[in-house]
């Protein structure tokens, strides 16, 4: 007995060891530690017309002090009120350009100090970049000049970054700048002049859990001041005006032949139970002067937009410019009120309108689905595209768009769940205006690039299609043991790729028809040599009903189960709804991809001893009039096992040393494996929702509400199932999550329940973090909490 209680006591010092300072931020093990703070790798664009490549720089992780700047929440935006800028924005901290024709690397002179970049925008010829620069007091506007690797700042100019920049042409831009003279920030009146009152009549508005939004008169002026701004027309030599009159000006959409502004301006009434992008606004026509031409639209607030997955707002929607025409406005109007229960033949309608925009619009396509996009080519050739989200149908038609009206042609008819055969997208390239059009030779002959998903593997490939024929001819396809895919044409004998493989980060290359050599452009290393030699495979499986699974299994380098026997491992995965079987069942992920190094890596716990299989195949399959959710938990414990079953079957896993994952839907997914069955000893939930009565108006793809599917929501609730769940479950969340329906009461209340009924859990809420986390501070404890956890309760 005397043993058994020193036992007892040593167990308990040691948990009181591991879990002291509760406090204070921790830090993991070493080997994560140097993983996390490896240079990410940087991000390329491509210059109009091709001549060079921009090399942007990431930023590493953030600081808490950065993170903790004062924010406010307003209408669905994050403000903070020293920039009057979107708070917690990534940045890039270099810039350098590629000559693409030499190869050389040509860096740029002049960049603001300790950088944080952001809103990188080419001019339409390629000769300029604009960019801005977010200090502790002001966001400022700077312009390149490529041709003589140059940058300047633009003096006097306060960008408002809630609003938009945008070229003109290729030496004037315009920009949303903050008022000169707007006067102090609206401060709150201490004593209140009467309650907050919501009515509701005759309307039905079933509405998601929107965050930050509006929630009085005070938080409506505060809106108004931070998102008024004015427009600035800026020369690349650094003069600038204002035009117009101040106003909550969202988008500036200068037309392709430098004539017009498109302005979207929001305005009252605003709404306590939406974001700012439902509020009511007015699309209207400026000219360079500021003045206003005509008022295209003026659309009102939509709270009501009825549930569903094609559900969309009533009025002019997706209004913009022709990419191939001089100054051609399109939009698109629901004929069907915008609700998918509607039973109508017709349910979008696209109209054009030309300038002088003093005439009626012309009705240029009807579509019997939901308008999804359109690709431009010139007066005779456009593909549109329409979708349909309960069928998960897509058509695409081809059109004539100087012939109205005209029949349009099918060109492609698939499910988008179907990879196997997605035909790909259209290529585009730059045309006189600078805008993307598609690329066309022959005046019949198109070019589509597709993921190439198939039973083999994932292989990009370049198409070309003879619209007239249909028929397609394969240019080019990337081979193993590489995923490489189509960039942008150079010319009709080159092309560029971005090319990686297991061990080589991303790195991009000039490649040659018809030949096999390759030009390499950048040269980025490997930001953590020490694991090029870990294992990595994609395993194919079956589930209990016979639906293929597949999974990334990663294993430490020079391990070898024969040898070294069962490692504890880690499974990570998120739910995806399907309405096919066969569909759920096709390969989307390729094996020869390169696995970032980044926090929410798998490589970081083959350092501490773990295996770990990534995203194992989670499908809710509804076929038919089914609903996906019907059977969730059924569906994802068959998941699950097949997935345990597997791993142990190779050798590489003890059955009773796996612990689950995932952050967000995937937490959800957690909590509800841990729940409701017995195969895995632990879990890490980050982030997620799990009492689905706080989103009664749907969820994820769930369409249907609380009141039409009561038993769908009770089952799918861990929260409402606590009682059951015999595994211990670590759950994190961000104090200010702003995604929908992931509240950090859902986490609170969760605990609260596991804690009341004896259950093994624990909350650690991050603070000043949101739905994903940014400071290192944050995401060092997390992976601190995560690791311990894990050595306790898995190991």
């Amino acid at each position: 007995m005397f043993k058994i209680i020193n036992k007892i006591s040593l167990l308990f010092l040691i948990s009181c060891l591991i879990y002291s300072q509760e406090n204070t931020y921790r830090i993991p093990s070493e080997e994560i530690v140097e993983l996390i703070d490896a240079p990410p790798t940087p991000r390329v664009t491509l210059s109009p017309y091709n001549k060079y490549l921009l090399i942007q720089e990431r930023s590493n992780l953030a600081s808490i002090s950065e993170i903790a700047q004062p924010e406010v929440g307003l209408a669905g935006l994050l403000i903070n009120p020293n920039t009057n800028g979107q708070n917690r924005q990534r940045y890039y901290i270099g810039l350098t350009l590629v000559d693409i024709s030499t190869g050389i690397n040509v860096s740029i002179n002049g960049l603001p100090e300790d950088p944080k970049i952001k809103d990188i925008i080419w001019s339409p010829n390629g000769n300029f970049i604009s960019f801005t620069n977010t200090t502790d007091t002001e966001i400022e506007l700077w312009i390149i000049d490529v041709e003589n690797n140059l940058s300047n700042k633009i003096p006097n100019i306060k960008i408002n970054d809630l609003g938009s920049i945008s070229w003109i042409s290729d030496t004037l831009l315009a920009c949303t700048v903050v008022p000169e003279e707007r006067g102090n920030i609206p401060q709150k009146q201490l004593i209140p002049t009467g309650p907050v009152i919501q009515e509701n009549i005759t309307a039905t508005a079933p509405l998601r859990t929107y965050q930050n939004l509006l929630k009085n008169v005070y938080d409506e002026e505060l809106f108004k001041y931070y998102i008024n701004s004015q427009i600035a027309l800026v020369s690349v030599q650094g003069k600038s005006e204002l035009i117009g009159e101040k106003n909550m000006i969202l988008y500036i959409d200068p037309s392709p032949n430098e004539k017009y502004l498109l302005i979207t301006i929001i305005h009252e009434p605003f709404s306590y139970l939406v974001p700012y992008y439902r509020f009511p606004f007015r699309e209207e026509i400026w000219d360079l002067e500021g003045s206003v031409l005509k008022v295209i639209a003026d659309i009102p607030l939509a709270e009501e937009i009825p549930l569903g997955y094609s559900a969309t707002r009533e009025g002019i929607r997706q209004l913009s410019w022709r990419n191939d025409a001089p100054a051609t406005l399109f939009w698109v109007e629901a004929q069907d009120g915008g609700d998918p229960e509607f039973d109508t033949d017709i349910r979008d309608k696209v109209f054009l309108l030309c300038e002088p925009f003093n005439t009626d619009p012309t009705l240029l396509v009807e579509l019997s689905q939901r308008f999804d996009c359109i690709f431009w080519g010139n007066d005779n050739t456009a593909i549109i595209y329409e979708t349909w989200g309960d069928t998960r149908n897509v058509k695409s038609w081809l059109i004539n768009p100087a012939d109205p009206g005209n029949k349009k042609m099918l060109l492609f008819n698939f499910s988008w769940e179907d990879v196997y055969n997605d035909p790909g997208a259209p290529v585009m390239i730059c045309n006189e205006f600078g805008r993307h059009v598609l690329k066309i030779e022959n005046k019949k002959e198109i070019f589509l690039q597709g993921y190439g998903a198939s039973p083999e593997g994932v292989f990009p490939f370049l198409d070309k299609l003879d619209i007239q024929t249909e028929e397609t001819t394969r240019l080019w396809q990337c081979k193993a043991p590489f995923y490489e895919y189509f960039v942008s044409f150079i010319d009709n004998r080159s092309f560029i790729t971005s090319q990686e493989s297991k061990t080589e980060p991303r790195n991009y290359y000039l490649r040659y028809f018809n030949e096999d050599s390759l030009k390499q452009l950048t040269y980025f290393p490997h930001p953590a040599p020490k694991l090029i030699d870990i294992q990595k495979e994609l395993i194919h499986y079956e589930r209990e009903d016979g639906v293929k699974l597949t999974g990334t299994l990663y294993l430490p380098a020079g391990y070898s189960p024969m040898r070294d026997g069962t490692l504890p491992m880690i499974m990570w995965a998120y739910p995806t709804e399907f309405k096919s079987a066969s569909s759920a069942g096709q390969i989307r992920e390729s094996s020869y991809r390169f696995t970032r190094i980044s926090w929410w890596s798998p490589l970081l716990w083959l350092t501490c001893g773990y295996a770990f299989l990534d995203n194992p195949g989670m499908p809710i399959i509804g076929e038919g009039d089914i609903d996906p959710n019907d059977t969730y938990i059924e569906q994802l414990i068959m998941n699950a096992e097949a997935a345990v079953n597997e791993v142990v079957k190779r050798g590489v896993a003890d059955r009773n040393r796996i612990a689950i994952g995932g952050h967000s839907y995937g937490a959800f997914m957690a909590a509800n494996v841990l729940t409701h069955s017995d195969l895995f000893c632990a879990g890490i939930a980050r982030s997620g929702a799990y009492n689905r009565t706080l989103t009664p108006f749907g969820f994820q793809s769930e369409k249907r509400t609380l009141w039409e599917a009561s038993d769908v929501y009770y089952a799918m609730s861990p929260f409402l199932h606590a009682d059951k769940i015999d595994y211990p479950i670590l759950l994190i969340h961000g104090e200010v999550d702003n995604n929908s329906g992931t509240y950090p009461i859902q986490s609170e209340r969760y605990y609260n329940a596991l804690k009341g009924l004896g259950k093994t859990a624990r909350l650690v809420l991050l603070p000043h973090e949101s739905h994903s986390y940014r400071a290192r501070e944050s995401i060092m404890h997390v992976l601190w909490e995560m690791e311990t956890w894990l050595d306790r309760y898995v190991k």
